[in-house]
């Protein structure tokens, strides 16, 4: 009985060690290949995040893309555009506070968070036109950002 219990366990640690090896001597998993980059729509659609689609437009191959490239410049020429705009806002606002103290109030804070409102939906719609690879173009900018991009 003791030499067919000592047998039993050197038949299991046999069959162990052959388990590992074959484990070892068997096919490796190959590494996953490293990829192109990001999809054109997802880096398009990033690019409405200025600083990013300043960055797409430095980086290749990004900045080879024509598509990339449009939704990068059409960014940087909206927030271009919303800058300027609230700046000639504020200007237009601080004016019209002081020629009626204060009371301009009542209607350029509703104004302005009205068209706050709006150049967030404007963004918004950007984003998720150029997501959906559609070459969305406003008014103005659209056909600034196709000629620099080189349509």
């Amino acid at each position: 009985m003791l030499l067919r219990n000592k047998i039993s366990l050197g038949t299991a640690i046999h069959s162990k060690n052959e388990r590992e090896a074959n484990m070892a001597s068997g096919p490796t998993p190959t590494p996953p290949t490293a990829s192109s980059g990001m999809q054109n729509n997802v880096a398009a659609a990033l690019s409405y995040i200025t600083i990013v689609g300043i960055v797409f437009l430095l980086i290749e191959p990004y900045n080879k893309i024509r598509f990339v490239r449009f939704h990068a410049f059409q960014s940087v020429f909206f927030a271009v555009a919303w800058i300027a705009f609230w700046i000639v806002w504020m200007i237009i606002s601080t004016i019209f506070a002081a020629v009626s103290h204060g009371a301009s109030l009542f209607i350029t804070g509703p104004l302005s968070l009205l068209l706050s409102l709006g150049f967030f939906v404007a963004w918004i719609i950007l984003i998720v036109k150029a997501y959906g690879n559609q070459e969305f173009k406003l008014p103005i900018i659209g056909d600034l950002a196709a000629k620099q991009a080189g349509s």
